[in-house]
């Protein structure tokens, strides 16, 4: 039996760890996309987290995971900055579902890729990376600050670790099927401030 295919996008703010995330599940090593980040690459929120990184994603990365015979993923990676916006949009075409991978500490910086699958209405749930252990998971601050709706999954997540990710990934692919089932009414993204 041939197994069937599905594209997922996973998307966040600079150095919140997508390439990472997508490293670790791969079952062959990924297609990666790399350049020094500078302080012009970083844009006017400036480099944060990410200055302790000496690289970010510059267009896509790409990679390939089984998660059972019968199911394999193909997962994109893509910068969350907004002057990718038409990158992104390319990309996110046919995808089933989106991670949006958020640092626990800055979730808001992931805010730009929650509202662009909130345009292009692709379902999606937010990942709290644990960036070296940090600190506990504050998924209602998360959901505050990203203002986001109460069924869209706010999920703690390791993006080292293939296991979390597989769990990740599974849960983005139940949330698409709920929404087919029922979808949500309105937009995602809660009231603005």
């Amino acid at each position: 039996m041939r197994p069937s295919s599905a594209k997922i996008v996973v998307a966040g703010g600079l150095g919140a760890g997508k390439s990472r995330l997508i490293r670790s599940v791969c079952d062959i090593g990924p297609l990666r996309t790399e350049a020094v980040i500078t302080m012009a690459s970083a844009g006017p929120e400036g480099p944060g987290r990410a200055a302790l990184q000496e690289s970010a994603s510059a267009v896509v990365d790409f990679g390939r995971v089984t998660l059972e015979e019968s199911l394999v993923l193909y997962l994109f990676g893509i910068p969350g900055q907004d002057r990718f916006r038409s990158i992104r949009d390319d990309v996110v075409h046919g995808s089933i579902a989106a991670v949006v991978l958020a640092d626990p500490l800055r979730p808001a910086d992931s805010s730009s890729s929650v509202e662009h699958f909130e345009r292009c209405g692709i379902p999606f749930v937010v990942a709290l990376n644990s960036v070296d252990g940090q600190g506990r998971f504050d998924t209602d601050q998360a959901r505050a600050a990203l203002r986001i709706r109460p069924d869209v999954p706010v999920v703690p997540t390791d993006a080292r670790r293939r296991d979390a990710v597989k769990e990740l990934l599974v849960r983005a692919i139940e949330h698409a099927l709920e929404r087919r089932h029922s979808p949500p009414e309105g937009p995602a993204h809660a009231a603005s401030h």
